[in-house]
């Protein structure tokens, strides 16, 4: 009986570390387009010619806080399609994909990487899809972006910062 007794205490004591810690809180709030730009500056004599593309693809995330535990993130992709002979452009779609999320619980260094990696890896898609529909309703076969690793991108981001931050302390 005494050792029933500890033990429901051991549980007890277990739920109240538990609740001591921050519950970890994520919700999409909303996803929505924050600009939106198509360009076909040669048209219609691009439309005459084999369409030969040569695709330059720019990808940016950045992110705000807007209130407590409340923050916007936007993927932008910028997709320039020129002429792979002529170097004309054929088409410039550009989308800034946006979200809003509700993120607690998290320390530093997680919800950095929450906003840098996680959330970009949620929006992707839908930006994908609007440059798509973009180019299409410009009058061009469709521009199927690949996916892309925003786990890689946040890596490589951090790995600059430090490095960045190295020579500054090494000057001095």
């Amino acid at each position: 009986m005494a050792e029933d007794n500890n033990q429901a205490a051991g549980a007890n004591g277990q739920a109240t570390d538990q609740q001591d810690k921050p519950q970890v809180q994520f919700a999409l709030q909303r996803i929505y387009v924050k600009d939106l730009s198509f360009e076909a500056p040669n048209s219609p004599a691009v439309f005459q010619q084999p369409f030969k593309p040569k695709v330059g693809l720019d990808l940016d995330t950045s992110h705000q806080k807007i209130d407590e535990d409340l923050y916007e993130v936007v993927v932008k992709i910028t997709a320039q399609v020129t002429h792979a002979e002529e170097g004309t452009t054929s088409f410039l779609a550009e989308v800034e994909q946006a979200g809003m999320f509700r993120i607690g619980g998290l320390e530093e260094n997680q919800l950095d990487h929450t906003l840098g990696a996680f959330c970009p890896n949620v929006l992707f898609p839908y930006a994908r899809e609007c440059i798509d529909s973009l180019v299409n309703r410009g009058g061009f076969p469709p521009l199927m972006l690949a996916p892309v690793n925003f786990e890689a991108i946040y890596a490589q981001r951090k790995q600059r910062e430090a490095e960045q931050q190295q020579g500054e302390q090494a000057t001095q």
